[in-house]
Order: C-alpha cells, then structure tokens, then sequence
C-alpha cells in the first residue's frame, strides 16, 4: 500500500470515524414459498421480515379455457413481486410422484410458467424436494397433511389446509440458517 493511502502507521490506525448510526437490523430479501397446484399454497416473506400467506385457487371458470389459470398465475406472481418490492427468490415444493396423469400435467403447466417468469425477470428459483420439507418441520420425510398443519400452528402461524401449511414450511425451510439457505 502506497503510504498516501495510509496516513498512520497501521499499528496506530484507527480507521475512519463512524458518522451515521450502523442499521439495527439489516433488510431481507423478500422470498415467495409455493406449493403449486390448483389450489396453490403460498408464503411470503417481505424484506421487513413479515410473513404472509394464504392459498389461491387457479380453477378455470366454465367460460374460460384451460390456459387461463397460467396466464392468471403469472398476473398473480407479478402482483406479489410488486406488493413485495421485488422478489429475491422463489422456492417451490419440488413433486416428483402424482395423485394422476392430470395432476401432473398441472403441475408441470405451474411449474414452466414459474421457470419462464423468473427467467424473465432475473429472479432465483429452486424446487426443494416433498420429503426435505416435511423432514424439516416435522421430522418424518413423510409426514401427513394433519402433521404439517400441526407443525405449523405449533411454530405459530394458522394455516387454513395443507397447501398453505407446506408452503409456509417450505419458506422457513428457505429462510433459516440452519435448515436451508438464509
């Protein structure tokens, strides 16, 4: 180092006095957690740390064609990013075994739409497997529907059914230092 750059000699230095107050708390980055499906689960977390979810349901009226519960999602994902000033990340419960063949159409429909809009917009996404998530909020990679409610009211929230029960697990799965990635 050049000595114009270091007016004291380093074992003197104290460094740049402080002029601002250092922030309490710094700001998240505002994550999604879905459980996608007809009925989707959803958990946000904002950049204030607040929690929020819910589900949402993407059945198409009997007036609409089949492609209109894609088209709603991607308005509904737009929307949550700009409710959340911008989103960080999204993580979705990965499913890699289906109740049936329409199941797994759906699934597959959410699941590119969800890939094509965070490509679009520079976002990060990750599908995080069932069994990881269930492990993480109850223990047992397989755990049932009645175990992750419980699990989730036991931390807290009330989650109205499973899917927003797993996507709240999904989000803390996310988010916490010790299980996922902060």
């Amino acid at each position: 180092m050049a000595l114009a750059t270091l007016p004291m000699p380093a074992a003197q230095a104290s460094g740049p006095p402080i002029t601002a107050p250092l922030p309490i708390a710094l700001p998240h980055h505002a994550v999604l957690a879905l459980d996608l499906g007809t009925t989707t689960g959803w958990a946000l977390r904002s950049q204030d740390g607040g929690i929020a979810s819910g589900t949402l349901t993407f059945k198409p009226s009997r007036f609409e064609g089949g492609g209109m519960r894609y088209l709603r999602f991607r308005g509904w994902l737009t929307e949550m990013a700009g409710l959340a000033s911008g989103l960080s990340r999204i993580a979705f419960e990965e499913v890699r075994a289906h109740a049936g063949t329409d199941a797994a159409h759906l699934y597959g429909g959410f699941l590119a739409h969800l890939s094509a809009w965070c490509e679009e917009r520079g976002v990060a996404y990750e599908g995080v497997p069932v069994a990881t998530i269930k492990r993480f909020a109850t223990g047992k990679g397989n755990a049932d529907k009645a175990a992750m409610i419980a699990a989730m009211r036991a931390r807290g929230f009330a989650p109205v059914d499973d899917n927003e029960a797993d996507a709240l697990a999904l989000l803390l799965w996310a988010t916490d230092g010790h299980g996922g990635r902060a």
